[in-house]
């Protein structure tokens, strides 16, 4: 599966504004590391946000957004956003800042 290559270079670029990110294929488009750990991705159209357990509902609960169900399963702690979602600079800079959040908390790689 491809991925929006223009959006995939919006992410480098407020990716960029705080942290070197570590690009790597995964889910059939592209992660961005950070630390060792994905922060986001994107999987065609869709962003896809590593939450964390904890948040997953909260994030759930925001336009746009649902449950990551790459395998079958819903995958816990990752969310995916669809294109509306993160039209913005704003809005796609907030779901990033989600993402950097969490794996700002975990010990690095």
């Amino acid at each position: 599966m491809a991925f929006n290559e223009h959006t995939a270079e919006r992410i480098r670029n407020i990716l960029a504004e705080v942290c070197t990110p570590k690009e790597k294929q995964m889910f059939g488009g592209v992660a961005f590391m950070v630390n060792g750990h994905m922060c986001c991705g994107l999987v065609g159209e869709d962003l896809v946000v590593r939450v964390g357990a904890e948040e997953h509902e909260q994030a759930l609960s925001q336009p746009h957004a649902r449950a990551m169900d790459f395998t079958g399963r819903p995958m816990r702690g990752f969310v995916y956003v669809g294109p509306t979602g993160y039209r913005t600079k704003a809005a796609l800079k907030s779901w990033i800042k989600r993402g950097l959040r969490f794996v700002e908390s975990l010990p690095p790689k």
